[in-house]
């Protein structure tokens, strides 16, 4: 493997200095159209690439945004990504996204991983929900976002979904079918998203005589909804209607139920949240709350850039930044996998 062409060797090839090298390639305004076509050629003859790591160091500032997000496999998480990349992109910096696995632990692994390399700023859905480790991650002096959820005792900015709201849209809906006797089932309930939409849910019930039974999985992933499916076909009586706290679950419960011959919506009627890709793709299209996922990477990583923005001509601090918690609304979107009546 050969070694790397370093700017000194460009300077020798183009007859100029190192620093009119520099020039080029950071303020080509200050070069004369001569000068700058001589050494754009060598650079491109060359294959120059200039070092982004030593321009960081040098700097004090990367052109890195770190994403962290629950789980990867989620292709809601898909969305979020494409829309703080698609912020980012715009004003010139990228994104390198990794995946906690819903793991604290892991969460804290990266958050020091990304204080070592000196990210520019860090979007992240926690998996701690105490906030501690954001708590360490703030002493670095490194900004963040926290996305899909608020975590009381952090102090950057956030963007969320009214999750209470969203529980109450699918619990009235399936109420409005006719349903009296359902089931929720959700991940752990340590996790705020599972907690507010379970309150929404039962929020939705008060008053009507309806009642709502709960399911826990271990994770929220399509296993976890099998598994899920699996406990719903042996309550007795049955629930005739299902809220999942995310779509990946409600998939995992659509195929425990086709597996055991359980016809939704005739028997069962289902209703999912996030509103991913593959829930209109289902063998029985799916309702399900629908998330604004890209709406709310793009808000994210604009507050972010705001935040660690800096005037492209001084340098300094483009204007002061106040931490704002942006809660957007979430909205029902209805397909056949809840459309009909409860079993008589």
């Amino acid at each position: 493997m050969g070694q790397a062409v370093g700017i000194k060797q460009v300077a020798r090839a183009a007859g100029v200095s190192v620093g009119t090298v520099s020039n080029v390639i950071n303020r080509p305004e200050s070069v004369s159209d001569d000068t700058r076509a001589r050494v754009l050629y060598a650079i491109e003859q060359l294959g120059y690439v200039r070092s982004e790591s030593a321009r960081q160091l040098r700097a004090g500032r990367s052109r890195i945004i770190a994403l962290l997000v629950l789980d990867m496999a989620n292709p809601f998480f898909v969305d979020v990504a494409t829309g703080a990349e698609r912020a980012a992109r715009a004003t010139g910096l990228g994104v390198m996204l990794c995946n906690s696995a819903q793991s604290p632990v892991e969460e804290a692994t990266y958050l020091s991983l990304f204080a070592e390399h000196r990210v520019r700023g860090v979007l992240v859905t926690p998996a701690d929900t105490t906030g501690r480790n954001l708590a360490r991650f703030a002493r670095h002096g490194i900004a963040y976002v926290t996305v899909d959820r608020v975590v009381p005792s952090a102090e950057g900015c956030s963007v969320s979904v009214d999750d209470v709201a969203g529980g109450a849209l699918a619990v009235r809906h399936l109420l409005d079918q006719g349903h009296a006797d359902l089931a929720y089932v959700s991940g752990s309930m340590r996790l705020t998203q599972c907690r507010d939409r379970h309150l929404g849910a039962r929020g939705a019930l008060r008053g009507t005589g309806a009642r709502l039974r709960h399911i826990e999985a271990e994770r929220l992933d399509v296993a976890a909804g099998r598994d899920a499916g699996a406990r719903l076909l042996g309550m007795s009586p049955r629930p005739s209607a299902v809220f999942c706290a995310n779509d990946l679950l409600a998939l995992g419960v659509l195929q425990a139920l086709y597996g055991a011959g359980v016809s939704v919506p005739d028997e069962v009627a289902l209703v999912g949240y996030d509103d991913i890709e593959f829930a209109a793709a289902a063998a029985v299209p799916l309702t399900s709350v629908r998330r604004p996922a890209q709406r709310m990477g793009r808000i994210a990583a604009d507050l972010l850039i705001e935040e660690t923005g800096e005037d492209a001509e001084t340098g300094e601090d483009a204007g002061s930044h106040e931490h704002q918690r942006v809660v957007l609304q979430p909205e029902l979107v209805v397909r056949e996998s809840s459309l009909r009546s409860p079993r008589l």
